[in-house]
């Protein structure tokens, strides 16, 4: 796989679209802290990282709660991967992009660590846009 983040935003898209309770993925630092942004600002329910079972590769599983509406709207409505391996995209920080007029949440990679861009804009600090989600 060249590019596990976008497969993690497919995933995600994938099963709000067929309105699942829960997402497996496997683990990396990167995906936990994109998950970490993703419950903080309210867009799943929450996540932890699972022990593979004997019998599978030795990789821990990163298993996301979704979040949906009280009559079953979904909460994500929409996943953007903005920087790619093969088209990086940055940012300084005074040119960090708002998602939709503020509704959304870009997540950024910068050089203290992955933050939304509001908080990137408060550290004072631009990098990497790896995704947008609304």
């Amino acid at each position: 796989m060249t590019d596990p983040i976008a497969d993690m935003l497919t995933r995600i898209r994938n099963a709000t679209l067929a309105r699942q309770a829960r997402v497996d993925m496997p683990s990396s630092k990167l995906k936990l802290e994109i998950a970490r942004i993703l419950e903080r600002e309210g867009y799943i329910q929450g996540f932890r990282v699972v022990d593979p079972k004997p019998d599978t590769p030795p990789q821990p599983i990163l298993r996301l709660q979704l979040k949906y509406g009280p009559r079953g709207e979904r909460v994500i409505s929409g996943l953007e991967r903005v920087s790619r391996p093969g088209r990086r995209v940055y940012f300084g920080r005074r040119k960090v992009p708002a998602v939709l007029a503020g509704l959304g949440t870009s997540i950024l990679t910068t050089s203290r660590g992955v933050m939304t861009g509001r908080d990137a804009v408060r550290a004072g600090v631009g990098g990497e846009v790896l995704c947008n989600v609304w």
